[in-house]
């Protein structure tokens, strides 16, 4: 179980990562303004920005369940609750008295 939801979560991390930079920044219509070549894609700016957000949005929300999926899974697999010092020895030395 948890492999398929850690493969499940990498694939969502790169698709995450593709969409967010397809994105258009909020301030690159500026460039318009003072004279350069506009923003236009094969679907118009405003399909192709709510397609993308959505996406972002929902892959967000898938992220952030297979993060706390994740979390819950390795904590009950972990059935020995101990210190992470537990096994080593200690090489303090005590101070000597005067």
């Amino acid at each position: 179980m948890i492999i398929l939801v850690t493969t499940i979560h990498v694939i969502v991390c790169f698709l995450l990562i593709i969409i967010i930079l397809l994105q258009q920044g909020k301030s690159a219509d500026l460039a318009a303004a003072f004279g350069g070549q506009g923003s236009q894609t094969a679907f118009g700016p405003r399909s192709t920005a709510n397609l993308l957000t959505k996406s972002t949005t929902w892959l967000a929300g898938i992220f952030v369940i297979t993060s706390i999926t994740l979390t819950v899974l390795l904590q009950h697999q972990t059935t020995h609750r101990h210190s992470v010092l537990s096994g080593t020895t200690s090489s303090q030395s005590t101070p000597k008295s005067k």
